[in-house]
């Protein structure tokens, strides 16, 4: 008969499970962190009467993709000028599918609400959104989003 003796066991399996656990929680909660400070920031701007911004627009198959210059008047785009080929094009085939920035926000707080796999904002200190991205299902090709908004002047639509 053979007789068995208890091997050491070295304790780096646990450490590298535990420390594994730990930074796949510690993920989690600066998700949800940053995702709700996002949210919080979005409510502290209100959307003037007029203004105007520029739109860069870009990903998947949709209508409205390029450059654009929007002047808004009364919360409505009152005036888009294409700054590239594409947006060009879009202005004139159907410029009234251009968006204000609170017609952004609300497809943002859509994505929210549909539970796409993204539905971020980045905001200036102002409280404006400067860049949103959303792509509804990662699984499916040409469904994303990302809007770029820069050149934002209140006032003078």
């Amino acid at each position: 008969m053979r007789s068995v003796r208890p091997v050491p066991c070295s304790p780096l399996p646990c450490l590298v499970l535990v420390a594994g656990l730990v930074w796949a929680v510690a993920g989690c909660r600066g998700e949800s962190r940053s995702a709700g400070a996002g949210r919080a920031e979005s409510t502290a701007w209100k959307e003037p009467s007029a203004y105007t911004y520029t739109l860069e627009s870009a990903g998947g198959e949709r209508l409205v993709i390029g450059t654009f210059r929007v002047t808004v008047r009364d919360r409505r785009v009152a005036r888009v000028v294409g700054l590239d080929e594409a947006s060009r094009a879009v202005v004139r085939r159907s410029p009234a599918t251009v968006p204000t920035i609170g017609e952004l926000l609300k497809e943002l707080a859509k994505a929210r609400r549909d539970g796409a796999d993204t539905a971020q904002a980045q905001y200036s200190t102002a409280g404006y959104p400067l860049r949103i991205t959303l792509d509804p299902s990662v699984n499916a090709v040409d469904d994303e989003a990302q809007y770029v908004i820069s050149d934002y002047s209140p006032g003078t639509g």
